[in-house]
């Protein structure tokens, strides 16, 4: 049977041929956000299909339902596509999970080339989805067609579960999963990857991740939108309002003002303490990377564990508020404000909501305007952490250092997957995030891009990961 040189070797061969299939996939501007492109995520997912049923891959495309737009318009959702590699029963099996859509993306937003054209410039591959999924994704087609092609027998049953809508909240995933649960019944491990290396030299394995509790801030005064000139002076304003509010929910320094939400977070202990001791992790050229002044925490630790380990609170916009270019002398008649708070172990979602509508009422009684105030709690995913001990990590962890020579970073991420729940409690087995990317490939950002040697070396890394899970 050839080696795991020989497959490496193989796969560096093909790197043009490789390169040129994740154009084709770029080339397709599955956006699941917008409508006029949910024809793009369907053709994405029948080109995924076709991809890998050349394998031998046995796929079916199980229905999703519908979706209702904002303006209350109903249209189909993208199927999730299902894939099946071999059914030895004295095999274990291995669940892969990806995502085929991507966010939104145009040149006039900033991108230095055609955002839906793979575009190689310094040993870079420039293009929406190169890192965030489609990459990582079609490296899984490349290591099991390279093995295929020199006769190494796959260790493992591989099952695949491929979706087109993550990108705008997995909608009716977790339904489709459930009511498909037979199919994940004999599951022994998972493997994700849809993250990113910590830096941009030392892979690493996830077994963390932050959830997502999102809230809206409604506020309503007048009947309909009216002069400054006119007006101004004469009414309680509701922007006015909706800004106060706001500015209540955290300190310039980041801490988040909401009594009781720190009490929900589990505690630290000193053995997890310790392993930020050992993380390659940069302090000043995180800063630099994003081009911020200063950061809230002075020190590798506090960094990661505040990205990490506890909550953060963001706000994100307000809807029916003047944002475009040049003076607008409006006052909004209703304005809806947007924030988050990334949630950590212990922080289940129905807490953090009863702790977080209370303190907006309070702080609405305290302004004592008459208008209209109305806050919504929207909705709760909770956060992920996995058993980094577990036989799934340790194949993992030989893999990386197979062909990187280094044992990776085992990290958390601020960031929120659901899915890795679902398939935690479905399955009742391990759940493992392995990253291809590096920190800088500026997912959901202009100019998104995946190194060539990280998709490269990532392939090589898939590989190895399957045979190295028959350990």
């Amino acid at each position: 049977m050839a080696s795991f040189e020989d497959i490496s070797k193989e796969i560096e061969a093909n790197q043009t041929k490789f390169i040129q299939r994740l154009r084709d996939a770029v080339e397709i501007p599955s956006i699941s956000a917008e409508e006029a492109h949910r024809e793009d995520v369907c053709k994405m997912i029948n080109w995924a299909q076709e991809l890998f049923e050349s394998l031998g891959v046995k796929c079916e495309q199980k229905p999703n339902g519908t979706q209702t737009l904002p303006d209350g318009k109903t249209i189909q959702l993208p199927p999730i596509l299902f894939g099946q590699l071999g059914s030895d029963p004295n095999k274990k099996t291995l669940l892969v999970y990806g995502h085929l859509d991507v966010q939104p993306a145009a040149k006039s937003d900033g991108w230095n080339t055609d955002p839906f054209q793979l575009i190689e410039k310094d040993d870079k591959l420039f293009g929406r989805g190169s890192t965030d999924d489609k990459g990582p994704v079609i490296a899984w087609a490349n290591a099991i067609e390279t093995m295929q092609k020199l006769k190494v027998t796959i260790p493992v049953n591989i099952k695949f579960v491929f979706e087109g809508m993550e990108e705008s909240g997995s909608e009716g995933l977790d339904e489709v999963l459930t009511a498909n649960k037979d199919f994940l019944s004999d599951v022994s491990f998972t493997c994700i990857s849809d993250n990113y290396w910590l830096g941009k030299k030392k892979p690493c394995l996830t077994y963390g991740l932050r959830g997502i509790s999102y809230y809206t801030i409604e506020v309503s005064g007048v009947s309909q939108d009216l002069h400054s000139g006119v007006y101004g002076g004469a009414i309680y304003e509701p922007m006015n309002d909706l800004i106060w509010v706001m500015s209540k929910l955290t300190t310039v320094h980041g801490q988040i003002n909401i009594p009781g939400l720190d009490k929900l977070v589990a505690p630290v202990t000193d053995e997890e303490l310790k392993t930020y001791e050992t993380i390659d992790f940069d302090h000043d050229d995180f800063r630099a990377d994003v081009n911020a002044p200063k950061l809230l925490k002075s020190t590798k630790h506090e960094l990661l564990m505040n990205r990490w380990r506890f909550p953060s609170l963001s706000l994100h916009g307000i809807e029916g508020a003047f944002a475009g270019p040049g003076a607008k002398t409006v006052i909004p008649s209703k304005v809806i404000g947007k924030f988050s708070i990334r949630t950590v172990p212990n922080m289940e979602p129905k807490a953090v909501d009863e702790l977080v509508l209370k303190y907006l009422n309070d702080i609405w009684a305290e302004r004592g305007s008459p208008n209209k105030f109305k806050p919504i709690s929207l909705q709760g995913g909770r956060p992920w952490v996995a058993d980094h001990d577990h036989p799934n990590f340790a194949a993992g962890k030989r893999a990386i250092e197979k062909v990187f020579g280094v044992a990776p970073d085992m990290t958390r991420e601020g960031g929120s997957i659901p899915v890795t729940l679902t398939f935690q409690e479905l399955t009742g087995q391990n759940v493992m995030l392995l990253p291809i990317g590096s920190c800088n490939d500026m997912a959901h950002s202009q100019n998104e891009k995946i190194d060539v040697a990280n998709y490269i070396n990532g392939t090589k890394v898939l590989a190895a990961y399957l045979l190295e899970l028959a350990a």
